[in-house]
Order: structure tokens, then C-alpha cells, then sequence
């Protein structure tokens, strides 16, 4: 995976880079698209089994971005499927022994071909983190890059680092695929370093969406100054695009059901008078009220005791 010598003990001037040499730490929250590969089980020449890992950026739900040679055969071609027995994907997670995040399987990959990028599908969707956006446009000499990874952080040691590492870098060169990036902060000698391969160079700030300019593909040992080689984004987003453009799309808005219909209304037709109790218009009442008056008047005349009619 990412310098792949140095995992399996040999050495190299221009090895394939995979964490970040004198960077900082990640705070869990920032940075959520950056990806750990972990790769369980992978085949050696010898007919053995190894076990390594490569750094990425999230770019859509599914998919993660990350190097070509993350994923070589045991005679150590690219190829466009998974190579070991299991492949995690980390995301969301800057403290590997926090529980922040999700873990997901990659079960498909897809090769550039002739650029060193690769893309890594997982088995789930990862919502709730905002994914990379892909630079489209040529970037600038001297244009300021972010790099995460979880590689080494000295070429020498013996562990990945247990949490996300980070460093600022400036662009150097500019060919027609890659870009020569050299640390600037917090020193000069901030570097990629194996297992940092496929790690994102951004712009963007800790939190919100961020822009992929490049991905980070080989250099000398780590710790150095001077740039290392990063493939640009911008020169492989169509094809990017051609693959998880699907996983792009917004998912259908469900359907609103149309309002109910409002009761049929009881309100008089105009021109019509308003009925009121039992029906009867208000002038019948009016007509009727001296008639409801003498029929009481002569209720109360008939309860009256009258002379010589004792209660008993």
C-alpha cells in the first residue's frame, strides 16, 4: 500500500509515500471526509499474507478517493478490485480509539489506469459528513494545500499514527497529472510518509466542505523538505465524475399528498335569509313573539289559586 517497501522492508529514494512527518494533531470533528484504509490479509509473492494501510477523502456517500497503488496484486500490479481478505474504510474518526465515525467495508475499486488514483466503493452510505469536492480548474504555483493522513509520522517507526495528522504545503510544480508539494507548516521539513498514499491535499477549513486539489502519490523518506508528488484532481475529474456521478444525486424529495378538500360549506346562499333556531327565519319569530307572549300570560292566569279551590 503506501510505500509498500518500507512495509515489507525495502527501501527506496522515490518509494510510493503513504503518514505526515512533523504535522499536528486532529481534533475528532474536524476534517471528517479524511479516510483510513486498513487492509486485513493482503497476498504477498510469496504466497503469504500481510496486512497495511493507505489514507483517503470521502467524495460522495459511497465512494472514497485514494491512490492507485493501494491496491496492487501480489506481483504488485494495480488492480480494480479489492486485494485483501478485508478492507475497512474509517470515516469520521480523527482519534482511531474513539468512537466517533463509522467503519465500512470497500467492495469494489475502480483504477484510473494511467494516473496513480484510485476509487474505493463501501457496502454503506456515509451520511451526516460532508464529502470533498473535486477541484476543477488547474491549480496555481504557490497555491497553499492542506494534507491529511494517517500514515507514519517518521519513516523509521513502526506504527501508523493513532490519530490524524496534518501540515500545510505549497505547490511547486505543475506538469500535466501531478503536482510537486512541498511542507510549509508547521515546518519545512512537514512531509507525506508511507501509509499517507492517497491522503487528500485541500483547501477549506476544518469543518464544512472542503476541495480536493490533489492526492498524495510518492516521495523520499520522510521526514524532508523539498516537494513530494501529489496526482491532480482536476486532471482525472471526468472520469471521476463518470463513476460516482450517480451517487451524486440528490435522493427524490418524497410526495407531498395534495391537501384535503375543505367541508362543503353551510353558509346561506346569498340573497337568502339566515336561518336560526329550529330552522325559522328571523322575521316568522318576530311575527310570532306577541302570540308566545299571551300564551304565557294565560299559563301564569291558570296557575293562579282561584276563590273557593282549597291545595291540598
Amino acid at each position: 500500500m503506501a510505500l509498500t517497501a518500507a512495509v515489507i522492508g525495502a527501501a527506496a529514494a522515490a518509494a510510493p509515500a503513504h503518514a505526515i512527518a512533523d504535522g499536528e494533531d486532529v481534533a475528532n470533528g474536524q476534517y471528517q471526509f479524511a479516510v483510513k484504509l486498513t487492509d486485513l490479509g493482503i497476498p504477498t509473492a510469496n504466497g503469504g499474507r500481510r496486512d497495511s494501510s493507505c489514507s483517503g477523502g470521502l467524495i460522495s456517500p459511497h465512494w472514497v478517493l485514494t491512490a492507485g497503488h493501494c491496491f496492487k496484486d501480489a506481483g504488485g500490479r494495480r488492480v480494480s478490485r479489492p486485494v485483501a481478505q478485508r478492507t475497512i474504510a474509517t470515516v469520521g474518526r480523527a482519534d482511531l480509539k474513539s468512537k466517533a465515525g463509522i467503519n465500512a467495508n470497500v467492495i469494489q475499486v475502480r483504477q484510473h489506469g494511467s494516473a496513480d488514483v484510485a476509487l474505493a466503493r463501501l457496502d454503506r452510505a456515509v451520511t451526516g459528513i460532508t464529502p470533498l469536492k473535486l477541484n476543477r480548474v488547474k491549480p496555481g504555483s504557490g497555491q497553499r494545500l492542506r494534507l491529511v493522513g494517517f500514515g507514519l509520522t517518521d519513516g523509521d517507526a513502526e506504527q501508523t499514527t493513532p490519530r490524524l495528522q496534518t501540515g500545510q504545503f505549497r505547490v511547486t510544480t505543475i506538469d500535466k497529472v501531478e503536482l510537486g508539494v512541498a511542507g510549509v507548516a508547521p515546518a519545512a521539513s512537514t512531509s507525506a510518509c508511507p501509509h499517507d498514499s492517497g491522503g487528500p491535499y485541500f483547501t477549506g477549513g476544518p469543518t464544512g466542505q472542503a476541495t480536493v486539489v490533489a492526492v498524495v502519490s510518492r516521495g523520499p523518506t520522510c521526514p524532508h523538505t523539498g516537494a513530494d508528488t501529489a496526482t491532480r484532481v482536476d486532471a482525472v475529474a471526468p472520469w471521476i465524475l463518470s463513476v460516482i456521478k450517480a451517487d451524486l444525486q440528490p435522493s427524490a424529495k418524497p410526495t407531498t399528498p395534495p391537501p384535503p378538500k375543505p367541508p362543503a360549506s353551510t353558509a346561506p346562499q346569498a340573497g337568502a335569509p339566515a336561518s336560526s333556531g329550529g330552522g325559522l327565519p328571523p322575521y316568522l319569530w318576530i311575527a310570532a313573539l306577541p302570540a308566545v307572549m299571551l300564551a304565557g300570560a294565560a299559563a301564569l292566569w291558570l296557575r293562579k289559586p282561584r276563590r273557593g279551590v282549597h291545595r291540598r
